[in-house]
């Protein structure tokens, strides 16, 4: 009896070792592919360059919070999410940052995100993208955020109007339009109200050269 419960310890203990060994250490259940979605600008394998999973390293000791620290040192990217697919795949899922504004900075125009997160640097100002002008643009600047942010919650019918923004503080956001016509939005609180009543008011005073919208509640035209 002693004999076959020690024969069971040893077989028990042989499995779990070889079971061990299958899923911690043996390239049979390795990395086999890399699966990269969520990108639309970002190519596929400069992020899976970029992730460092060697082939066949063991799926279960694959470091994902390491894996994704590199994929987000892409400045493309805005967030990435690393999982393990059951038996041999990495799923990176990724969001890419949207560029909403451009900055002149010599020559060069700086492409930035809604957070001023510089995502590439032109040589030409896209013609979608509206002229940030501020004093110091700079992430974490009062007036660089707030007139970002202003760009980035106006409606879409507007959005693709703006020529330029300016913000000498964050209260003090101006939009200049590809017509020529002027928008004070003011500071970025109550956006859905400002963007509603502007939107109308294109449509409806198109005699108008100025829209002040700063105090949703008194509308002035000019």
């Amino acid at each position: 009896m002693k004999a076959r419960k020690a024969f069971l310890v040893l077989l028990t203990a042989g499995v779990v070792g070889t079971a061990a060994w299958l899923v911690f250490l043996s390239p049979v259940l390795g990395v086999r592919s890399v699966e990269i979605v969520g990108n639309l600008t970002v190519p596929s394998d400069r992020i899976k360059q970029q992730a460092g999973v060697p082939d066949l390293h063991p799926l279960a000791t694959v470091d994902l919070a390491e894996v994704e620290s590199r994929v987000l040192a892409i400045r493309q990217i805005a967030a990435a999410k690393v999982d393990r697919v059951w038996p041999g795949t990495v799923r990176i899922e990724v969001t890419e940052r949207e560029p909403v504004a451009a900055v002149q900075a010599g020559d060069k125009f700086a492409i930035v995100d809604r957070h001023g997160v510089v995502i590439e640097v032109a040589t030409a100002r896209p013609p979608v993208l509206p002229l940030l002008k501020v004093d110091e643009p700079a992430e974490g600047d009062p007036a660089t955020m707030a007139a970002l942010q202003v760009v980035a919650s106006v409606p879409a019918e507007v959005a693709g109007k703006i020529r330029q923004v300016r913000a000498g503080t964050a209260e003090g956001v101006t939009l200049e339009l590809s017509d020529g016509r002027t928008v004070v939005w003011g500071g970025t609180d109550r956006p859905k109200e400002k963007g509603r009543i502007l939107t109308s008011l294109l449509r409806r005073e198109r005699s108008a050269t100025l829209y002040d919208v700063s105090s949703p509640d008194v509308v002035t035209l000019k």
